[in-house]
């Protein structure tokens, strides 16, 4: 019974195997090209992904600016060339020069004029070119047009359009002055009768220097009173 457990003991023993070292691979195999190991960071790859994010959007940004910048000097050209078109044509700016349209207007008022496609109608407030006869842009009110007769009473100081005694609310003084003209007087055809709203010192139709006003002579309608500003408004 002793030899039997001393022989177990004293016997050789078979070599264990190790599981573990047959399992690791050879790298040598794996890595047989001597390159090298790609290790996988996952950090790097949105750090990239950031980096091209940023500059798309810098360089979306940039297009975006030179887009608005240019559609904004577009426009800025467009409304420029409008305002030019639109005075040139359509809208003027004209100074009252003397005291003739008293006290409707006075001296030194600035007018925004118009006079595209205007006709010339009775009691509109009008600017006259100087033309060939005139030595300056006069501003007067029509008070008579094509095909009318105009006469004025100098001793009552009244106007008559086609024999009617018209109501004038805006002048300043009596019309007491007849002129060189002599009434009644008929008006031709394309040409307006004006008279100003300071009647007894007021150079207009009543006198031949002025005289009957053509209607290409005119400029245009009186609009607005925009100088003095206290005084900005619609001209009557």
């Amino acid at each position: 019974m002793d030899t039997q457990i001393f022989n177990k003991v004293d016997g050789e023993t078979p070599p264990a195997t190790n599981d573990k070292t047959e399992r690791i691979p050879d790298l040598s195999s794996i890595n047989a090209k001597d390159e090298p190991i790609k290790i996988n960071d996952s950090d790097d790859k949105p750090k990239v992904k950031k980096s091209k994010k940023k500059k798309a959007l810098k360089k979306d940004s940039a297009s975006s600016f030179i887009t608005e910048l240019f559609d904004w000097a577009s426009s800025f050209i467009f409304a420029l060339v409008l305002v030019i078109l639109t005075l040139t044509f359509c809208i003027r700016l004209v100074d009252v020069d003397g005291d003739s349209m008293l006290q409707t207007l006075q001296d030194k008022n600035k007018l925004i004029v118009t006079g595209l496609n205007y006709e010339p109608q009775v009691g509109d407030i009008v600017v006259i070119s100087h033309g060939s006869s005139l030595d300056k842009t006069l501003v007067k009110r029509v008070i008579a047009v094509s095909g009318q007769t105009v006469d004025i009473n100098s001793e009552t100081g009244d106007v008559m359009v086609d024999g009617i005694v018209i109501k004038e609310d805006y002048i300043n003084g009596k019309t007491t002055t007849t002129g060189d003209v002599t009434f009644p007087i008929e008006v031709t055809e394309n040409t307006v009768f004006v008279l100003g709203d300071n009647r007894p010192i007021s150079k207009d139709s009543r006198f031949s220097e002025v005289g009957l006003i053509d209607n290409d002579a005119i400029i245009g309608k009186v609009q607005l009173r925009i100088f003095p500003f206290d005084e900005i408004g619609k001209v009557d």
